[in-house]
């Protein structure tokens, strides 16, 4: 169950930035309420996954992975189309988790 409430804190954050992003300032009422509920609803599901897992582990994972996505995202609705300075950086994001997940101690393994 930790890692469902990872992967929905993590569904939840990326519906949130990109809701933030179409919200324009907060002017526009159906995207600002999404970010509202979207933050909501990842705090509280990363609330629940760092009952039984490692603080840092989780914090990279949904960081990591929540960027990752919110790009991947942006670029298909917003045409926000990441260079490859923007690919290569996530790309080291994502090896940095896996390099954490892989040999450190505190391991969600």
């Amino acid at each position: 169950m930790k890692y469902v409430y990872l992967s929905i804190a993590i569904i939840a954050e990326v519906i949130a930035t990109n809701a933030l992003n179409a919200s324009n300032g907060f002017t526009k009422a159906m995207p600002s309420v999404l970010v509202v509920i979207g933050y909501c609803s990842s705090f509280y599901c990363l609330s629940h996954a760092l009952r039984f897992l490692p603080v840092g582990m989780v914090y990279a994972i949904w960081a990591g992975f929540g960027i990752v996505l919110s790009t991947f995202v942006a670029a298909i609705l917003f045409k926000q189309i990441p260079d490859i300075p923007s690919i290569l950086g996530m790309a080291l994001i994502v090896l940095g988790v896996i390099i954490m997940n892989l040999y450190s101690k505190n391991a969600l393994h």
